[in-house]
């Protein structure tokens, strides 16, 4: 094998190998969650950051959704996170008629269109961001 006469693609080592970033994984006060939903028909986005995954800040999105939906129906596709079915949450859509949930089946989150925006979002938005707090991400 002939060395390499030229330097490396960006986002490749030296020795030819795809660099990874570190996995920051971690719970508790610092964490910042976005909750996002995107309109199929006209690509229309709504996000929402939160500092907690519970049911009163999804109720809260829920909420922005249908503020950006005056009209009609609407249809949630989601996955089988325990505060998208709580009692909490269905409490309040008793009061949202229009709302209506479409649960994924388990393991297919491939069939939520919104998990593909989000892997272009991070791939595109946040690549190689570093964020100082919650209040940045915002």
């Amino acid at each position: 094998m002939i060395p390499r006469a030229f330097p490396p693609a960006p986002g490749w080592s030296p020795d030819g190998h795809r660099i990874k970033s570190e996995i920051d994984y971690s719970r508790g006060p610092e964490k910042t969650w976005v909750y996002g939903g995107l309109r199929v028909r006209d690509g229309q986005e709504i996000t929402m950051t939160a500092s907690s995954r519970n049911s009163a800040f999804y109720q809260q999105f829920l909420q922005q959704v249908e503020d950006a939906n005056p009209t009609g129906e609407i249809w949630i596709v989601t996955d089988n996170l325990s505060s998208h079915n709580s009692l909490s949450t269905r409490t309040w859509l008793e009061d949202h008629p229009r709302i209506q949930h479409a649960f994924i089946p388990v393991g297919a989150c491939w069939l939520n269109l919104q998990e593909g925006w989000w892997r272009i979002f991070r791939k595109t938005a946040l690549a190689g961001q570093s964020f100082a707090g919650p209040d940045e991400i915002d």
